[in-house]
């Protein structure tokens, strides 16, 4: 039997030690905090140094922190999930936001809905294709190039187009010039590192008697005047252009098995901003603002159908600068629209 004074005794004695004990865990949880925070500031630290990222002062350094903090634990949370076709991972566009990303790298421009006449279609009596292609195997793709801050997607994606059809028909792989079509292509839609539009770089092209190379006209992210003496020097040339017909994978397999193609998709996106592996098949949308290169098709060892995709963020992004997206998913659009606005030059 306990006594009053007793139990008086025993509460008197406990309430100290669960305030102590309640006290010593919130002070370990704020050490596990900062911890964690000081952890990721050195992360932080250390990508800067990787990525030679330099800020104008400590309030732009933190901002971007906090952004790249966001991130950082967005892709870790995303691949502790697990049962996913692709990863992401952390590269060097980690203190950028989504919005960021598609007002400064996705520039594509699509025409409005009428605006350009209907092409002929020379693969449109394919009855057979391989069951893959890799057309980096076969001598018709440049090394992967980056764009910088400008958005001047849709002209790395016509010239790699136009550099493959150029080592099919000659035989010679050249690095061919954005630049030119950057600071050049100015009387039409396209704007340079404001966007532009693929089948308006390869009319360009087309019109101008060719593109010079990477070499004598050297890429700088810029929109710079154009160098009218080197925009004379035409390295390849093109006959013109023609459009995969819209919204139909089979067409565009039939093309693709050819020659490499200029695609648009909707990139603006976490899932493909930190994209590093894997078949992407994540849901995305039809918005087109990101030109690419789709430089091939396979099936991997589960069965699964995909595209290989050239974008133009440098080798530290995807799979060394590639992307493979589940193809065949059963709307006529193509995973993230990459069936609707196909394009090729002829030659």
């Amino acid at each position: 039997m306990a006594f009053p004074g007793q139990k008086q005794c025993s509460l008197a004695i406990l309430l100290p030690l669960i305030i102590l004990a309640v006290g010593i865990s919130q002070v370990w949880s704020r050490k596990l905090m900062n911890d964690d925070e000081a952890s990721m500031e050195e992360r932080y630290e250390e990508w800067i140094i990787k990525h030679g990222k330099v800020y104008n002062n400590d309030e732009e350094k933190q901002k971007r922190f906090l952004i790249f903090k966001s991130n950082v634990e967005y892709i870790e949370s995303f691949n502790a999930g697990g049962d996913k076709s692709y990863k992401l991972g952390i590269n060097h566009l980690t203190d950028i936001t989504v919005e960021e990303l598609k007002a400064s790298l996705n520039g594509f421009k699509r025409p409005q809905r009428g605006s350009t006449p209907p092409t002929p279609f020379k693969y449109a009596n394919v009855e057979s294709v391989p069951s893959s292609i890799d057309w980096r195997n076969k001598g018709a793709v440049t090394s992967v190039k980056n764009q910088g801050f400008c958005g001047s997607c849709w002209a790395f994606s016509a010239v790699a187009a136009v550099e493959g059809i150029h080592a099919i028909t000659t035989g010679q792989l050249v690095s061919l010039s954005e630049q030119q079509v950057v600071s050049c292509d100015i009387h039409g839609r396209d704007e340079g590192c404001n966007g532009g539009y693929m089948e308006g770089a390869f009319q360009y092209i087309w019109k101008n008697g060719g593109i010079n190379s990477d070499a004598n006209y050297p890429y700088n992210a810029t929109d710079a005047t154009c160098n009218a003496t080197a925009e004379a020097f035409e390295v390849a040339q093109i006959k013109g252009y023609e459009m995969v017909p819209a919204n139909n994978e089979s067409e565009v397999v039939k093309a693709l098995a050819h020659q490499p193609l200029a695609v648009a998709i909707q990139a603006s996106s976490l899932h493909f901003q930190f994209y590093s592996g894997g078949i992407f098949d994540e849901t995305c949308g039809y918005e087109l603002d990101h030109g690419v290169t789709a430089v091939g098709y396979g099936t991997n060892e589960a069965g699964t159908d995909y595209w290989i995709v050239k974008n133009s963020w440098g080798t530290e992004w995807g799979e060394g600068g590639y992307i493979r997206m589940k193809r065949g998913i059963g709307a006529g659009l193509g995973l993230c629209g990459i069936a609707m606005d196909a394009s090729y030059p002829t030659a």
